[in-house]
């Protein structure tokens, strides 16, 4: 009887799935909407006391995005005083909505990647994940792999894209 060979495993192909790089901290907003002085504008006398006697200590070891979900216009130095209330509390802070602060701990999260096991390597980016925004991943991606790699492609082993192959270098000898 023949034996069973995993062809996928005997290929050298390197699997990434985008999920390896999903934040797995929390992710909490702070919505100042409710602080507009009659839903328009934030007077900065009362906004600095909100600053002083909310709880900061609720988000400590949170990623947090600030963000105003009426529709005004905020003066930068308002998201400066928030943030700045929660730097040193909370593991990240961005201004911005939830797909902004995922966007950059996954950026980040992709940039502090290890490339040795990938020089010359044959990746496969897997598709299928829960990221908010997936291309922006996937670029991401591409980005630190290209220079290092030999060939990337999309999808799983059984039904691939090929996304990008290292030329060959004509020798001029």
């Amino acid at each position: 009887m023949n034996e069973i060979r995993n062809k996928v495993d005997e290929s050298g192909l390197i699997q990434l799935d985008l999920a390896q790089f999903k934040p797995h901290m929390e992710l909490k907003g702070v919505d100042i909407a409710a602080q507009l002085w009659q839903g328009l504008v934030i007077k900065e006398k009362e906004f600095r006391s909100w600053i002083k006697t909310t709880d900061w200590q609720a988000f400590q070891g949170k990623a947090v995005y600030v963000f105003c979900s009426a529709d005004a216009i905020v003066p930068t130095w308002a998201y400066m005083l928030v943030a700045a209330s929660l730097n040193g509390i909370a593991a990240h802070v961005t201004i911005g909505k939830k797909d902004d602060i995922e966007r950059e701990l996954i950026q980040m999260s992709i940039s502090k990647m290890k490339l040795d096991e990938l020089i010359n390597g044959k990746v496969i980016i897997k598709g299928c994940s829960d990221i908010s925004d997936p291309a922006f991943a996937m670029v991401c991606l591409l980005n630190k792999l290209q220079p290092v790699v030999q060939s990337i492609m999309y999808g799983e082993p059984c039904s691939t894209v090929p996304i990008y192959k290292k030329t060959k270098e004509k020798n001029e000898n």
